[in-house]
């Protein structure tokens, strides 16, 4: 099994900055000042265990390098003008950078182009930006995780069968990406494995159980369901629960959670792939520090991802990535 490994960043149990706007809540503004160099950070979400931990990684990042952030997102990530208005607000206090993980990057390319007005560098994460604004991406290449997934599906499948997938978004970057090389791999490497139904369902785990089922039940002969994040992998599981059907279909899914975690230590889903999320949060703060100096920036800052499963799940490397 092949894993694809990504620089292991030091243990970030719990960093204490002395930060007022690290504890900003999601709906509160920016605060910059202080005299430091002050980076707005402003995600797809807030509450999420996963971006509490890239807040956590962005913390440690923020300490080494000596700046002040702030660190926003929408109470959930369909919340498209909540993240505009924290984005203006952020904007408002003269941030020396801003990174942002766009839920709607064409809702973004006002602030976007207001930031290039500016000179205010940009620094996308995660889902990144669709813009050429952005001087760099610190992110999952989602492509290649979601194709990693799609390689276990089929080994476990054996090559054939009918599958289906619950996508989180039609808009984010993430979401696109985590369809297309999921979809990609298996049209290239398991043509025998087909396609049936792609539905949408937010990431809720409410509406992902729905589709999961409304597909469950358009497509008898279903062999395998993926979930292109958490919330759409535990709808799935849900789904199979709720219908009876456990251990009759492959789940694979993406991102982690307890929920996520418990479902494949019990087999009720095959496995999953990680993030890594804090290194995320680190590399996009360390990018933003760079940038500001005006040094040079990679374009793409690949922070790395791993497949695990019932039998690795307790790899130390893997653990440290498992965010619940």
């Amino acid at each position: 099994m092949q894993r694809r490994k990504f620089l292991a960043l030091a243990s970030v149990a719990a960093v204490s900055l002395g930060l007022a706007a690290c504890d900003t809540p999601a709906d509160a503004p920016a605060a910059g000042g202080g005299g430091k160099t002050y980076i707005a950070i402003v995600s797809k979400g807030f509450q999420h265990q996963f971006w509490q931990s890239v807040k956590q990684g962005a913390e440690k990042a923020a300490k080494e390098f000596d700046v002040e952030i702030s660190f926003e997102g929408p109470d959930k990530e369909t919340n498209v003008q909540q993240q505009m208005d924290q984005l203006n607000n952020a904007m408002a206090k003269n941030p020396q950078a801003l990174a942002l993980a766009a839920l709607d990057s064409k809702a973004a390319e006002g602030v976007l182009q207001d930031a290039k007005g500016k000179n205010i560098p940009v620094i996308a994460f995660d889902s990144g930006v669709d813009s050429d604004i952005p001087i760099a991406t610190a992110s999952t290449d989602n492509k290649a995780a979601a194709a990693e997934a799609a390689k276990h599906m089929a080994e476990l499948l054996g090559n054939k069968g009918e599958i289906a997938v619950v996508g989180h978004s039609q808009t984010a970057t993430s979401g696109t990406d985590r369809r297309d090389g999921f979809v990609d791999y298996l049209k290239a490497n398991a043509p025998d494995i087909k396609i049936v139904d792609i539905q949408y369902a937010d990431g809720d785990q409410a509406k992902s159980t729905d589709a999961a089922k409304s597909m469950m039940t358009a497509y008898p002969n279903l062999a395998g369901m993926y979930g292109t994040n958490e919330g759409a992998a535990i709808g799935v599981v849900n789904a199979v629960k709720e219908t009876g059907k456990t251990g009759k279909l492959v789940i694979v899914g993406f991102d982690s959670g307890k929920a996520q975690m418990d479902a494949i230590k019990d087999g009720l889903m095959a496995g999953a792939v990680t993030q890594n999320p804090v290194g995320i949060g680190y590399e996009t703060v360390k990018a933003a520090v760079a940038a500001i100096k005006g040094e040079k920036v990679e374009k793409v800052i690949d922070t790395g991802f791993y497949w695990y499963d019932k039998d690795n799940i307790a790899d130390p490397d893997i653990a440290a990535n498992l965010y619940e």
